[in-house]
């Protein structure tokens, strides 16, 4: 399974996500594309996108994307922040449903 991390999202992040095969958006080439544009470049290649984004599900129509999409809840987007997440985002992604997005918070 593919798995995209956002821009704001420190790169090392991608290390702790063990099983997966990791990309960043800089990697990608796609650094600084708007969501609206960077959504279906994801979609071709990508079965789930990684992001602090809490507005991506109300500024795009994810149902018809098919990709599911992880929106990370932390204090900041530092990676000390993101990394007691990992657990729970390794618990998500092969349960995520392409079309909708699930939040993931440290509770």
């Amino acid at each position: 399974m593919r798995v995209l991390l956002d821009e704001c999202i420190d790169r090392r992040l991608g290390r702790d996500l063990v099983g997966y095969e990791v990309c960043t958006v800089p990697q990608m080439g796609w650094a600084g594309t708007s969501d609206g544009d960077l959504l279906p470049l994801v979609v071709s290649e990508f079965d789930v996108f990684i992001t602090v984004d809490r507005n991506l599900p109300y500024q795009q129509n994810l149902a018809v994307l098919d990709l599911a999409v992880l929106i990370l809840v932390a204090r900041s987007n530092r990676l000390a922040d993101l990394q007691p997440l990992v657990s729970r985002i390794l618990e998500a992604i092969p349960i995520a449903l392409k079309g909708e997005a699930m939040t993931i918070v440290l509770s």
